[in-house]
């Protein structure tokens, strides 16, 4: 924590010093010329005495040490000792990966500036360092106000500590967390990216979306479609939700994943299912530049979840399987926790890479994207600037929150099948094939239009095809997902005949 406190100094001190910003300053933050000039930054540091330069290097690269090593070293006891698996220690492992990230926001680029005597940083990298500064800076005054309430609701309500701090509360406070500290930290991204863009990057002010190839007098059956579907998808993974919150019986790793997959799927599709039925009912088809770019974050940020919590689950199904015996000590509360938290900060560091390389290219007259929603492969098919770095940045991360993902689910799926065989029991075999048949059928259906997008795109391929196809994977699987992972599963039913009954006896 004191090293946190002196990045804040330090990162303020040098935001501020920028001297590429003073000609902003000058003409008021106006002049667009100025802007449109502006590549690269300059951090002046802390001090600009030479002599003193090696001295401060090593103070504060030990200052950095002992802060990595301090919260992991915290993350690894919590993670590993059973008796800290508690609210306390839960959100105190959260706390010191949040102080961990928030060092390594400021402090590496400090000492390589300090080390090599090189002050500038990228227009991208200025503005990824000032995303993650507010993240994290803000995530850790959520987390210490949260700690507090588990302080008083231990020592005031001492007896109703256990149930009103469960496993799922802490779970949906941290999840709240996240949210809270990456959305605002996104929206001044957007605000200073839209502030300082390029001259000919001000032209397009907004884009049009075509939406589905449907005929207009076809718009009114599809419309109703849409919306059913949306909110069958939505009141069914809130169903979910209230279900495992609910019965008791629910509270395993196995149903904490599908908790978080459906949180998932609820978000996946508001993310771009609302705005299509906004515009097939108002005829409106144009989006705000800033809207887009943060539509297009929001959508990589929530598939690359998905692609982690289904590989979570499956990893979580081949211990269930292949180490019955030793599923308890495997699949313990901080395993679980520390997948689901590594797969937010994936899915946000991915989300926000693609984002910042997006913000530098330029866009020029033509702004109609033939999607539904801000498509990243449309809105570089527009850009009138060198996209080759966003391409690579396709295929070399995709590899890791698409294909290795994919990988792993196949991996757990092949292991089981070979635990399964081994087996002489052929009721068993044809259960497990069946659940097993279903999950791979819907991850066959999500990742293969996502690959055959985004990795393999052809140019034969009509926009109108890739429409289709990317309904496949934003409407269809999260509307599935409710069905095939629960309400096929007997203790989903269970869970929901016990709250129609719960129901009934409340209405007489």
């Amino acid at each position: 924590m004191v090293l946190s406190k002196r990045a804040r100094s330090t990162t303020f001190s040098t935001i501020s010093d920028m001297s590429v910003f003073s000609p902003l300053r000058k003409h008021g933050g106006k002049d667009q010329s100025n802007q449109s000039s502006v590549t690269e930054f300059l951090l002046l540091g802390l001090f600009e005495r030479p002599e003193q330069q090696p001295l401060l290097f090593g103070v504060f690269l030990a200052m950095y040490l002992v802060t990595m090593l301090g919260n992991l070293l915290i993350i690894l006891a919590v993670g590993s000792d059973p008796r800290l698996h508690t609210p306390m220690y839960f959100f105190l492992a959260n706390l010191s990966l949040a102080d961990a990230c928030f060092s390594s926001t400021t402090v590496p680029k400090m000492l390589v500036n300090i080390q090599m005597h090189s002050q500038t940083i990228s227009y991208g990298a200025c503005l990824a360092q000032m995303h993650l500064f507010m993240t994290f800076g803000a995530l850790d005054d959520f987390l210490l106000g949260v700690m507090a309430y588990d302080r008083y609701v231990a020592i005031c309500r001492p007896l109703h500590h256990t149930t009103l701090m469960n496993l799922f509360v802490c779970v949906r406070l941290l999840a709240a967390c996240w949210v809270l500290t990456n959305f605002p930290a996104l929206l001044h991204t957007l605000l200073m990216e839209r502030n300082m863009r390029r001259e000919n990057q001000s032209s397009v002010s907004h884009f049009l979306l075509l939406g589905l190839p449907i005929p207009p007098e076809q718009q009114g059956v599809f419309f109703a479609l849409f919306l059913g579907m949306y909110l069958t998808t939505v009141l069914g993974n809130l169903l979910i939700l209230l279900l495992i919150r609910l019965d008791s019986r629910l509270h395993t790793p196995m149903y904490f994943f599908l908790s978080h997959l459906a949180l998932t799927d609820v978000s996946f599709s508001s993310v771009t299912v609302p705005k299509m039925l906004m515009s097939m009912q108002t005829q409106d088809q144009s989006i705000p530049h800033a809207g887009c770019i943060a539509q297009m974050y929001y959508f990589i940020f929530f598939t690359d979840l998905d692609n982690f919590l289904l590989t979570s689950m499956a990893y979580d199904r081949y211990v269930a399987i292949c180490h019955p015996l030793h599923y308890p000590t495997i699949m313990r509360q901080g395993l679980c926790t520390l997948l689901v938290t590594v797969s937010w900060i994936l899915s946000c560091a991915n989300a926000l890479c693609h984002t910042l390389l997006l913000a530098q290219l330029s866009f020029c007259a033509d702004n109609t994207i033939p999607h539904f929603f801000c498509d990243l492969g449309a809105l570089l098919k527009l850009s009138c600037s060198d996209t080759s770095l966003n391409e690579l940045a396709i295929f070399t991360v995709g590899v890791a929150v698409i294909t290795l993902p994919l990988m792993c689910i196949l991996i757990s799926y092949g292991r089981i099948g070979a635990t399964i065989l081994k087996v002489p029991s052929t009721k068993g075999i044809c259960k497990a094939l069946s659940t097993c048949g279903s999950h791979l059928s819907v991850v066959s259906l999500y990742y293969g239009t996502v690959i055959g997008l985004y990795f393999f795109p052809s140019s034969s391929t009509s926009s109108d095809q890739n429409v289709i196809a990317s309904v496949m994977y934003t409407v269809v699987t999260p509307l599935l997902n409710p069905f095939i992972y629960s309400l096929r599963n007997r203790d989903m039913k269970g869970a929901l005949e016990k709250l129609f009954h719960r129901a009934k006896v409340l209405s007489q």
